[in-house]
């Protein structure tokens, strides 16, 4: 709903832009006023703002028109670059290798969706020709191994876990060691939602990383975290 919102509110702006008769200094400005409030009313760091501002405003006159391309297109040209420039131009990929066993360890706090998110992205990674596994390597949760064996089940996907089990840093070596030598290209390895000021869980988290060695941890954040996101990925 968020990234709705966005999107609708940058088009709005855009549209005032393209049916004004005038593409002028002030037209300009009442565009930026208008990102900027799109931008900040979705929680979009206020210096980021500001940059992209001071940046359209100056190349929307600055910069010297291509041939038959008018001050309105070219205006439109200038917001959607300076847009991606701070929403993100360039898609990473996964750090997938050929020829060995990648492991990707989900990480964030409670309620982010790690768990639907690891089931999600093991689909997606079978459909594209990956063999890949599930580990249930979170022994804090109540029904996060039911959870995590009925999404692997519904996706057709092999899945690991032990209900038993209260070690997380066990179940996480031992489902890799499951997959291991069985021609998988990656396993996902669920972990449990933690926050920072639980030092225990933390440092479990260090604990499974060491041994498992990831070639990839990723982050699960709830997508309407906004700002709060950036604090997440530091702690």
């Amino acid at each position: 709903m968020v990234l709705e919102a966005l999107g609708e509110g940058l088009r709005n702006a855009i549209s005032k832009l393209l049916r004004s008769t005038v593409a002028d200094r002030e037209t300009v400005r009442e565009l930026v006023r208008e990102i900027q409030r799109v931008l900040l009313s979705s929680d979009v760091n206020v210096e980021l703002v500001l940059r992209l501002s001071e940046n359209i405003e100056r190349r929307a006159f600055e910069e010297e028109l291509p041939p038959g391309v008018s001050r309105r297109e070219h205006i439109v040209k200038i917001v959607y670059e300076e847009l991606a420039e701070i929403l993100g131009s360039k898609p990473r990929g996964l750090n997938i290798k050929p020829g060995q066993l990648n492991v990707i360890m989900l990480v964030g706090i409670q309620g982010s969706g790690k768990t639907t998110t690891a089931a999600k992205l093991a689909r997606y990674l079978a459909k594209r020709g990956f063999k890949t596994g599930l580990v249930c390597a979170d022994t804090f949760r109540l029904g996060a191994y039911e959870q995590l064996s009925q999404l692997a089940d519904a996706a057709g996907i092999p899945f690991y876990g032990d209900i038993k089990s209260k070690s997380s840093v066990d179940v996480a070596k031992k489902g890799i060691e499951y997959f291991r030598g069985k021609g998988y290209d990656v396993v996902i390895v669920d972990t449990a939602g933690r926050h920072k000021n639980e030092a225990d869980l933390m440092e479990e988290m260090k604990d499974i990383a060491r041994a498992i060695k990831p070639t990839e941890i990723m982050l699960v954040v709830d997508g309407t975290l906004g700002q709060q996101a950036m604090a997440q990925a530091r702690a």
